[in-house]
């Protein structure tokens, strides 16, 4: 990798577009090893230029905080921070799911459930919003978003956010089948929306973007009892009305029994590239109204993506410049395994939407 960065830099004006030119579509690299705790999980391509990326829950337990790493894009690691105030008696975990106008990274934290502020010019956390623990819905209740309308109780768990119209920030909840809202400049977190059909039991409401034009987010359930099969996984259009409540929830793609879909990006195309969590180790790419195009490695299970470390549990796929930088969670425990991989996919991608409003 050191190689490939110094070649680049010696080239003349405009080599390093002909170097990434001659990348094959779909030829993978490590971009960097991720270090303890390890189980990265989702990677924010920054406006300055620099990639984030959390440390999430370790499946065999274990009582470290988690930490929030800096790299360059060429995978040169420039520093970390420790999360404060975590619960360390059960899971923690972070997310960095963006960035605000300023330039502050938006950490989702699992351990007490809050979306949190990180000034990486000071290394000073700030809450700007806790997502509350709400009670499972009574029987033939319709969600009002003072229940969830899970069938079995959860608790809250930020897992991706989005900025939206106006400055409010929408923030999946991997446990309560529910979409939050919160509000410009931070805040209590509202119940936005709530729906049966993310009650995905153990597995959720995951990945979350604004959609092209802003009017309808997209997201994605990892299971879904809205189906015949369970371990079914979705991709939702979710509209946004014009008074910005939400509007009509619309299916465009459903996955493969034990895909797990999670984080995804956005090429300029329209196409949608999914990484699917589960069993399959796979990324898939989308047509812009759902359609399977394909998907990589061809042959699930194995994860063998060609290069030293294969996808295990790929978390995401964020768009930088014509790759995908893919967090390698590897659920089960492999730390060899945790790395964030660089994949070449030959397109651009449509940048993550930061408002000016955004954490105003």
């Amino acid at each position: 990798m050191l190689l490939g960065v110094l070649v680049a830099a010696l080239l003349p004006s405009g080599g390093a577009a002909t170097a990434a030119a001659e990348r094959e579509r779909w030829d993978t690299r490590v971009l960097a090893t991720v270090q303890s705790p390890g189980y990265p999980a989702f990677v924010h391509a920054h406006p300055n230029g620099r990639v984030y990326g959390g440390t999430y829950s370790n499946l065999l337990g274990d009582s470290i905080r988690s930490r929030v790493f800096e790299w360059t894009r060429a995978g040169t690691l420039v520093r970390s921070w420790t999360v404060p105030g975590q619960d360390l008696a059960g899971e923690q975990g972070v997310q960095v799911a963006t960035s605000d106008a300023r330039g502050r990274l938006v950490v989702l934290e699992k351990s007490r459930s809050r979306v949190l502020m990180l000034d990486t010019r000071t290394g000073r956390f700030s809450t700007y919003a806790t997502i509350p623990d709400l009670p499972t819905c009574a029987p033939g209740a319709r969600p009002d978003g003072t229940c969830t309308p899970n069938v079995i109780d959860g608790p809250a768990i930020p897992n991706y956010a989005a900025w939206g119209r106006g400055g409010v920030l929408y923030v999946t909840d991997y446990g309560q089948a529910v979409v939050w809202r919160v509000p410009p400049g931070g805040g209590k977190a509202e119940a936005w929306f709530a729906d049966p059909r993310l009650d995905g039991t153990e597995f959720g409401t995951a990945g979350l973007q604004m959609a092209p034009g802003h009017r309808a987010l997209l997201l994605t359930q990892q299971s879904s009892i809205d189906g015949p099969q369970a371990t079914q996984g979705k991709l939702y259009r979710l509209s946004i009305r014009s008074d910005g409540r939400p509007g009509g929830l619309r299916a465009l793609w459903t996955s493969l029994p034990g895909d797990l879909p999670d984080g995804f990006g956005i090429a300029r195309s329209g196409r949608i590239y999914v990484a699917n969590a589960g069993l399959s180790n796979q990324l898939v790419v989308l047509s812009p109204d759902g359609q399977e195009i394909e998907r990589f490695p061809e042959l699930p299970l194995t994860g063998e993506n060609g290069s030293e470390i294969p996808f295990d549990t790929p978390s995401n796929a964020t768009f930088v410049g014509h790759r995908v930088l893919v967090a390698n969670q590897s659920f089960a425990g492999n730390t060899d395994h945790h790395a964030i991989l660089d994949v070449h996919v030959g397109e651009p991608g449509v940048p993550v939407w930061i408002p000016r409003s955004a954490g105003r």
